[in-house]
């Protein structure tokens, strides 16, 4: 009997193909083959030891500023749904499942000419622009919030709640207590912000350190992302007031670091959102101003609300400002272990097999043979 393909479409940056990846993992658990459509930036992905394939399609963003580069945009994406129409044609897939992203609408819209279901996963807290899109589109529309934005009212039957899938390496910190942290004990302060928080966290972060009562900064042992143009300067920050702090541009072991933290602060991306809850560590979150439809924000204040992080507007992250944060939670230990407890009761660490569970109820029960009358009424 032939196994049951799925094809994940997605656009290539982490925050759509990592909750990719770990379906096709919990996928593969299970028995299912896995094909894969993106674009130039998500073409490398790979997952040693499955039955995964992965195909490059033509797609652009419409966002351009000018006419010029919306009809290029659109043409791309002509091109890419002609491309997708004969690739899933050719896979016959039993579910294709749109993670977001520009490069997902070609493989989407192909599906539905075929008659194949269609799985959305919208990772934010306000439904993407490429989700919102191909939505009518969609069986099924899986979340990672109780209340997201941009859902038509059409569209609201079709919702369920999975959350975001995360790496393995993370869910493995479910079971891990909150680091012991006393009055006066060490405290670990993890900075990481990537590409988009980087600079802005290393002019802001060691100033705002700099700033605490010397008792404080003695206590904290600072582990920050910094970009790589940065480090030397923001090495020469922390030793001109002998701050203990150990800088990189990438930490491969981020899940190790995140375990070992107290505190953490970065932006409000979906998988930030996830991890941190699902490892249960506070969180003081900078959402990134120029996210589109302000998503970040949305993502931050569901942490916020429930009393596991705090959120500072990017317009408002001073040192000065952070430092003030920082001062009563360092005085107050406790407080920092309630919005760890806290932020663990809203982690979903399972969400890669509830949207494993919704992806393969969605399908047909006679797997991909099905989508041939599809293919052959669509043709």
């Amino acid at each position: 009997m032939t196994r049951p393909l799925v094809v994940l479409a997605a656009g290539g940056t982490g925050g759509h193909m990592f909750p990719a990846e770990a379906l096709a993992r919990a996928l593969v658990r299970r028995g299912v083959a896995i094909a894969l459509i993106t674009d130039r930036r998500g073409q490398a992905f790979a997952l040693p030891g499955a039955d995964l394939t992965v195909h490059r399609v033509r797609a652009a963003a419409m966002a351009g500023a000018s006419l010029t580069a919306k009809i290029k945009a659109a043409l791309q994406l002509l091109v890419g749904t002609a491309q997708s129409w004969l690739l899933l044609r050719r896979l016959k897939p039993a579910v294709v499942v749109g993670f977001g992203g520009y490069a997902s609408i070609p493989a989407v819209v192909a599906a539905h000419r075929l008659g194949l279901p269609i799985v959305l996963h919208e990772q934010n807290a306000v439904l993407g622009r490429a989700n919102r899109l191909v939505a009518p589109f969609a069986r099924r529309i899986a979340t990672c919030f109780a209340d997201v934005q941009g859902i038509a009212a059409a569209d609201q039957a079709k919702v369920a709640m999975t959350g975001n899938p995360v790496r393995p390496a993370v869910t493995a910190l479910v079971d891990l207590p909150y680091p012991e942290l006393g009055p006066e004990g060490a405290l670990t302060f993890l900075v990481t912000g990537g590409s988009q928080g980087s600079g802005l966290f290393s002019r802001i972060v060691p100033e705002a350190i700099r700033l605490l009562p010397e008792g404080m900064r003695r206590r904290l042992s600072v582990v920050q992302q910094v970009r790589s143009e940065d480090l030397d300067q923001v090495r020469e920050t922390y030793a001109s007031f002998g701050a203990r702090a150990e800088l990189s541009p990438f930490f491969p072991d981020l899940p190790d670091r995140l375990a070992g933290a107290h505190l953490v602060l970065g932006r409000a991306g979906a998988s930030t959102i996830a991890e941190t809850a699902i490892a249960g560590r506070p969180a003081i979150l900078v959402p990134l101003a120029i996210a589109t439809d302000d998503h970040q924000t949305r993502n931050a204040r569901a942490l916020e609300s429930v009393g596991a992080a705090i959120v500072m507007p990017e317009l408002a992250f001073t040192a000065e400002a952070l430092a003030a944060r920082l001062q009563p939670l360092l005085a107050l230990p406790e407080k920092l272990r309630t919005m760890a407890s806290t932020a663990r009761t809203v982690g979903i660490v399972d969400a890669a097999e509830r949207l494993a569970d919704l992806v393969l109820a969605t399908a047909p029960a006679n797997g991909n043979d099905s989508t041939s009358s599809a293919k052959r009424s669509a043709a």
